[in-house]
């Protein structure tokens, strides 16, 4: 793995003398109050601020002033106008610009593109308060409010559009948003790193413009420095094997043999290929112009950026824009267990902005008293974005201080009743684990360690875990530790210890894992495990509940209308729900989100997880308002107002033993009086976090609330239904 800078071990910056900020700035009178005549940083975010190490531009900020910055935060600004981003003043350094941590089109619109009435992020959850592409339009207004001040955009928006990259919502390739934000550098993945070295070395008077090495970043360029290597994607296939060991039984470079015609001994020369320098060497991706006309460049372009994101391996990238290239360098080094510490115990308030007077933000009551322990995910689901975002590499915290964060939670966060409501992160039982060998692990180009099957070298210990759970509730004031952030159970039954420990003491009466499908097709597709590791894990959950003497149950997830999944596939699924007595009330459409595997095969109708060419696998892809609403009401086919529609697709398939009113039938003959009249889909579900998860929040991932089975009408929980229906 690369070495890098620690991220505490640069000379403070001079302003540190100003001390730590109550909370950082969010207008010219607390500036006041603070001593300041102007900000060196001023972070502009479409969420409100909330001072939490969940948010995003809470973390960039407090690592900032860490480093003796004063930093002010725009949050939600008015950006029909200029006002809202000059209120700080002109920073002396840079403008940083995110969305916030959530993608601004997946906040604001459903997977069947209807608009959302409400902003999780947002104070008393109100709709309408970012607009659409927020990193653009905020890009635009800071240019106009501060023409000559080097502007830097992130966050999750930013991060998974740094190259051309299909739009859903318009339904076309759109370019990369650098292109379209006019913005200096764009930062992607998690930012610390790369913002702390941008902030420095602006302020010790480099030019934003000589910025061009810095790991995790990206640029606008034209032509390539001197002494680099291009490499035309084109000419790369599958990942190669790493290096092999020298066969000492090899002949040497200059070796005498037996001539097989006069058996006389000749000389044979062999030649070496030059060795590339691969830290100069840059791999160019098909040009905007190429991907826009021909989906299949697209795919192939999609697979060579996914197999250059190890830290350890990966090579920069360029794609051309016109008559300028978009730059990628590498992606950044992980951060080390002492670093991550210190960026999750700074003196964050852990409570939204007073000025907010204590307007409900339904995603700070999500996280208020959670806990997150680790960063990354190694899955590589072709649907999910966090390993894009993320990465793969599993940073993990120690457990001092994750303990010191729940004490710090117990002691100071108001309305704490004893219950931490999640320990985890973007999985929930992946920290600590890690590859056996570093330099396997930094020499591998697999897009998963779990799939096909978990890799032989991962190391699957669930003991420091075990541990942490242990010591977290033995805590003094803590009645409860739950784990509310999606289980990867593949992995939970290599250990049958963390599976008893997890349900004997850490479940909430419902535990959400994710199949995402029972079918083999859209499995590989996307890149999940079959149902053989769910019924392994469902056979030990219900043992260790019964053991536990608790009423427990299992909630499983499950994706429709994904790549490669027919509509004989969503008949299978359903009739496994019914099967399982499972009635899904929340429901996942597959939204295709920008620069996801699965998302390429959706524009494509190709597999990139192999070798794209124009002859290579076809992927079916159910495309279209009415076939997405069919795979949909296949979940949820105990909706009367869905029968008509699935109705009319069991007799197109074949399938009309399935219509009746028996047991065995999944959709009854007759019809209740009333329904059936919103036949494309059945009726509209609330928007949930559920079509979201692919867009875990920036820095830690929200922990997502298992979904609850449906109220009766006295107000109380119905239990899944056992038996079949």
């Amino acid at each position: 793995m690369p070495s890098a800078k620690p991220l505490f071990s640069y000379r403070p910056y001079w302003a540190k003398r100003f001390g730590v900020a109550s909370q950082l700035p969010r207008s010219r009178a607390e500036m006041d109050q603070l001593g300041w005549d102007s900000c060196d940083i001023v972070l502009v975010t479409g969420d409100a601020y909330v001072d939490h190490p969940s948010f995003g531009m809470a973390v960039i900020g407090r690592v900032l002033e860490a480093q003796g910055f004063r930093v002010g935060i725009i949050d939600q600004p008015d950006w029909t106008g200029v006002a809202d981003f000059q209120a700080l003043g002109r920073p002396n350094l840079f403008i940083g610009v995110t969305a916030g941590n959530m993608d601004s089109m997946v906040n604001r619109y459903t997977a069947d593109r209807k608009l959302r009435s409400d902003d999780a992020y947002t104070p008393d959850a109100a709709g309408g308060r970012r607009p659409d592409r927020s990193v653009i339009v905020y890009a635009q207004r800071c240019r106009e409010a501060w023409a000559d001040v080097p502007l830097v955009i992130g966050g999750i928006e930013a991060s998974l559009r740094r190259i051309a990259h299909f739009d859903y919502w318009s339904d076309k390739v759109r370019r990369s948003v650098l292109v379209d934000a006019k913005a200096d550098l764009l930062v992607y993945g998690n930012g610390e790193r790369q913002v702390v070295e941008i902030a420095h070395r602006l302020a010790a008077g480099e030019s934003i413009d000589a910025l061009r090495d810095i790991r995790g970043t990206a640029f606008m360029t034209r032509g390539l420095p001197e002494g680099w290597v291009e490499i035309d994607s084109s000419t790369l296939d599958t990942p190669g094997p790493m290096a092999p060991h020298p066969d000492p039984y090899a002949a040497s470079p200059e070796q005498s043999v037996p001539s097989p015609a006069t058996g006389d001994e000749v000389v044979v020369q062999f030649h070496k290929r030059p060795r590339i320098d691969r830290e100069h060497s840059i791999i160019r991706l098909p040009a905007y112009e190429a991907v826009l006309r021909d989906p299949v460049l697209y795919a192939h372009a999609s697979r060579v950026l996914h197999l250059e994101t190890n830290p350890g391996n990966a090579r920069a990238l360029v794609q051309r824009h016109g008559d300028r290239d978009v730059w990628l360098n590498p992606p950044p080094v992980p951060l080390s267990t002492q670093e991550l510490d210190r960026v999750f115990e700074l003196p964050y308030t852990r409570q939204p902005h007073t000025a907010y007077q204590g307007q409900r933000i339904p995603a700070y009551e999500m996280i208020r008293f959670s806990v997150n322990i680790m960063r990354g995910c190694f899955g590589g689901c072709t649907f999910c974005s966090i390993t894009e975002h993320e990465g793969r590499i599993i940073q993990s915290r120690s457990e001092d201080s994750i303990v010191r964060e729940i004490e710090t939670i117990r002691d100071t966060v108001p309305g704490f009743t004893g219950v931490i409501s999640d320990v985890g992160g973007p999985t929930a039982n992946m920290y600590r684990l890690a590859c056996k060998s570093h330099e396997i692990e930094a020499a591998c180009r697999k897009p998963s360690c779990v799939f096909p099957g978990i890799c032989s070298n991962l190391n699957t210990d669930h003991a420091p875990l075990i541990k942490l759970y242990r010591r977290a509730r033995a805590l003094p004031g803590i009645k409860k530790i739950l784990v509310a952030s999606g289980l990867r159970y593949d992995l939970a039954v290599e250990s049958p210890e963390y599976v008893q420990e997890l349900v004997s003491h850490h479940v909430g009466g419902y535990l959400k894992i994710a199949p995402e499908h029972t079918e083999s097709g859209p499995l590989s597709k996307m890149m999940k495990p079959g149902m053989g590791a769910y019924d392994r894990f469902k056979e030990m959950f219900e043992k260790y509940t019964k053991e536990a003497g608790k009423e427990q149950y299992l909630i499983p997830y499950f994706i429709a209308a994904h790549p490669g999944t027919t509509d004989e596939d969503m008949l299978n699924l359903a009739l496994w729900l019914k099967r399982n007595g499972f009635r899904a009330d929340q429901v996942q459409t597959f939204l295709p989100s920008p620069m996801a595997s699965a998302t390429a095969m959706y524009h494509s109708g190709k597999n990139p997880l192999r070798k794209v060419t124009h002859s290579s696998e076809d992927v079916f892809i159910p495309k279209g308002l009415r076939i997405r609403r069919l795979h949909k009401a296949f979940l949820r086919y105990h909706d009367a107002n869905n029968w008509p529609l699935l109705r009319d697709a069991l007799k197109r398939m074949g399938r009309e033993d399935l219509i009746g009113n028996g047991k065995r039938h999944l959709v009854p003959a007759w019809q209740p009086q009333g329904t059936g009249g919103q036949v494309e889909g059945g009726r509209r579900d609330k928007p949930t976090g559920t079509v979201a998860r692919p867009f875990r929040t920036q820095h830690t991932g929200l922990p997502h609330t298992p979904a609850l089975p449906p109220k009766t009408r006295q107000g109380k929980r119905r239990k899944p239904r056992a038996a079949p229906r």
